[in-house]
């Protein structure tokens, strides 16, 4: 299922550990520990999420994808219909996951059963 629906990024981003939705900006904002990582826009139906730099200046080369609005600048993308085949849209999606869920303290990370998750994610041992 397409993450570009409700449904598909619902049943997307819930399948992530510790994440919550919430109806908030006109959008569906996915947060982990309370931080936004990913939003899906009501009517546009763009993706939203945060990458590093480097994949900032290769992801917004390609048509359909550019700069979010409101965001932090260079660090959050805006993804239209089509311009990303859902496997590597839904690969960034969990990566921006990884990122914020790997910025919360230990102590949210540990009560949201996060750490061996993160620690399979870099490659450590929990």
């Amino acid at each position: 299922m397409s993450l570009h629906t409700r449904a598909g990024f619902t049943d997307f981003v819930t399948g992530l550990p510790g994440v919550t939705v919430h109806e908030q900006w006109e959008s569906l904002v996915a947060k982990v520990g309370g931080k936004a990582f990913a939003l899906l826009g009501d009517g546009s139906w763009q993706v939203v999420f945060k990458v590093p730099e480097e994949t900032f200046e290769i992801l917004t080369t390609q048509e359909g994808v550019v700069q979010a609005a409101y965001f932090a600048k260079r660090q959050w993308v805006s993804v239209e219909r089509g311009a990303l085949d859902d496997e590597a849209l839904k690969a960034y999606v969990a990566r921006s996951h990884r990122t914020i869920a790997g910025k919360l303290t230990r102590k949210i990370q540990a009560e949201l059963g996060l750490e061996a998750y993160l620690a399979e994610a870099s490659g450590r041992t929990a």
